[in-house]
């Protein structure tokens, strides 16, 4: 086994996977950006290095920047979590050509060909697992993207081919979508995964959304431990995740799970894995209570090449600590049980924890401190977060925070469980969906088990979540009320066993701290300023509040995030309504619409620069 792990991640997962090491008696290691020097998972590892700023591009993806903290630190084992430079191929190769260094995950090799969406469809044809209608090598135009409605139909979902859960994923529903939607979902993919690259599907109108999880060593063992149904969906997004599926038979589970374990075998992955899948409900009378029988239809969707948010799920089904698997399948251990092995014990539900306002379309919160943060216990109850009582929310990644999971001896006691739980999950000052998730404990549909992947976003009463987020709800306090406390900081130079540090001391809520005029200016240290890189942002929009003419407009944007693409140049005519700018925040996309139009005067953002809440990107005349 490793001596010393580092966890190339933030948040719950480094936590979750810093106790799995610590319960192997393995030592870790965090990495953190400017934004999360305070973050939970520093507090918990045993060491920590930074890495960069905020911006995730030059900080948790920065290759060289994690591979130097691992070598700063010693460390024998990198693990990436889910995200960031989890699925990367490239960064796995450069990690399993590290002479010290090993990679915890699947070959870069079979990442490549799994992760990549393209050549995971062409795998999973040749071991005779369906996929849907689509395409199996990269689409180079807007113009395949109507041909190929023409032969299969509209609506047609073109597809980044690095991504997954949504994200770059984007439906056309008329020849007249397919050249914005198809640029679009590139710069998504380049965005988020570093890969450009899109492909194209048949779009499956009303499907449940079903995944298994595989674990597999190198000595040519594969197991399946059962599915996981991620139906109850926003915008594509999970949401909540169960298992077992309350839609799926026995026999169709099986059917499932072979085809998985199929799939896995015949592209030689091994390590923790999810094969999802997307089954078709036409043949079934949900409402009777009826299950999809062995001759549903269902297609490969996609393959994970890691540990996802929802592995929570089985690992209350089966007892089975799959991030341990990981680490010892990546120290070269064989795994010690069978496929026969494998039961599945009772229900579980997992819950992700978003700061989000789940009444405004699911729009991701802009700050908050956690004035009161007193998660739920009792029995079959399991809280996986990094948070603490006093924190302030990190808003420049992704918006979930925590995951509740809860098991029970079946659905219905594990329903009334969760209810339990989530009634007793106190958190003020930060905006979360937990009153979204107590309403959907008392819905019709999530509690026959009859929701597809549809169900949010066009049946849902919307009215219904605002009632929930009115009755069950908290509001934020700091930044996101406008709240600002200023932050004193001094540099000092200490020395500890004769070694010298540079400490940097802050204090919030406190004056700015008088320091020695050593550069004539004759004044005091001060505070960082809003939109500085204390906030997150890089300096990318002009810190000087613009000057708008006499009946002129200021096009500013309501959250932080970064740049996308700029859609308007000096002198061009805008009219109200029109998109200026595109700005990704919270791995979604965003339009920024003029309100009135005009002439364009300035435009003070370019492509690819962080902005804070309120930083001007157009002015108009």
């Amino acid at each position: 086994m490793f001596e010393k792990v580092l966890v190339a991640n933030r948040g719950e997962i480094a936590v979750r996977v810093m106790r799995a090491c610590e319960e192997l008696g393995v030592d870790t290691v965090a990495v953190y950006s400017e934004a999360d020097k305070h973050g939970g998972h520093v507090r918990h590892a045993d060491e920590a290095y930074n890495v960069g700023p905020a911006r995730a591009a030059d900080s948790y993806l920065d290759h060289e920047a994690v591979i130097e903290a691992a070598e700063k630190a010693d460390a024998d084992a990198i693990h990436p979590g889910y995200g960031f430079l989890a699925e990367n191929a490239e960064f796995a190769g450069k990690v399993e050509a590290h002479d010290h260094i090993t990679w915890v995950g699947p070959a870069a090799d079979a990442m490549e060909q799994l992760g990549e969406k393209t050549k995971a469809r062409q795998t999973m044809r040749q071991a005779d697992v369906p996929i849907v209608p689509g395409t199996t090598e990269p689409a180079e135009s807007a113009e395949e993207v109507t041909e190929f409605g023409d032969e299969f139909g509209y609506p047609v979902a073109i597809k980044a081919e690095g991504g997954g859960g949504g994200r770059g994923m984007k439906i056309v529903e008329g020849p007249e979508e397919a050249e914005s939607q198809f640029e679009s979902a590139k710069r998504e993919g380049e965005a988020y995964f570093d890969n450009a690259n899109v492909y194209l599907e048949r779009y499956l109108e009303n499907p449940r959304h079903i995944e298994v999880q595989i674990l597999a060593d190198e000595h040519g063992n594969v197991r399946h431990l059962g599915e996981r149904d991620c139906s109850l969906q926003r915008r594509h997004q999970k949401v909540i995740e169960e298992g077992p599926s309350p839609a799926l038979s026995d026999d169709l589970r099986e059917e499932i799970g072979a085809a998985a374990r199929r799939g896995a075998d015949a592209a030689g992955y091994y390590n923790a894995g999810t094969f999802e899948f997307l089954v078709e409900e036409e043949d079934r009378d949900a409402a009777a209570g009826e299950v999809l029988g062995p001759d549903a239809n269902f297609y490969f969707l996609e393959v994970n090449t890691r540990i996802q948010v929802e592995h929570t799920v089985t690992e209350e089904l089966t007892g089975i600590d799959i991030v341990k698997w990981q680490l010892r399948v990546a120290a070269g251990d064989e795994l010690t049980f069978s496929q026969e092995g494998v039961d599945l014990d009772g229900h579980a539900i997992e819950f992700r924890i978003n700061a989000e306002h789940a009444d405004e379309e699911f729009q991701p919160a802009t700050g908050g401190t956690l004035t009161t943060y007193d998660p739920p216990g009792g029995i079959g109850v399991r809280m996986d977060d990094a948070l603490a009582q006093g924190d302030e929310l990190v808003t420049d990644y992704d918006s979930m925070i925590a995951k509740l999971i809860v098991h029970g001896s079946d659905r219905e006691e594990c329903i009334a469980r969760s209810k339990r739980a989530l009634a007793e999950y106190d958190i003020e000052g930060v905006v979360t969906i937990a009153p979204f998730h107590r309403l959907m404990l008392e819905d019709d549909a999530f509690v026959a088990g009859t929701h597809t992947t549809k169900y949010l976003d066009e049946e849902l009463d919307q009215a219904r979540v605002a009632e929930a987020q009115e009755k069950w709800g908290t509001g934020a306090t700091g930044s996101e009320e406008g709240e600002e406390s200023e932050t004193a900081e001094r540099e000092f130079t200490v020395e500890v066993n004769g070694k010298r540090f540079d400490v940097n001391l802050e204090e919030e809520g406190a004056p700015a701290i008088p320091t020695p005029d050593v550069g004539g200016s004759g004044g005091q240290s001060r505070p960082p300023q809003a939109g500085g890189s204390g906030g997150g942002s890089d300096g990318g929009a002009d810190a000087d509040t613009p000057e708008v003419p006499e009946g002129g407009e200021s096009v500013a944007v309501d959250m932080q995030g970064t740049v996308l693409s700029v859609d308007a140049e000096v002198g061009d005519e805008v009219a109200p309504g029109d998109t200026v700018a595109v700005l990704e925040a919270m791995k979604m996309e965003n339009d920024i619409d003029a309100e009135r139009g005009g002439t364009v005067s300035q435009v003070l953002v370019s492509e690819g620069e962080s902005v804070d809440m309120g930083d001007v990107l157009v002015v108009l005349e």
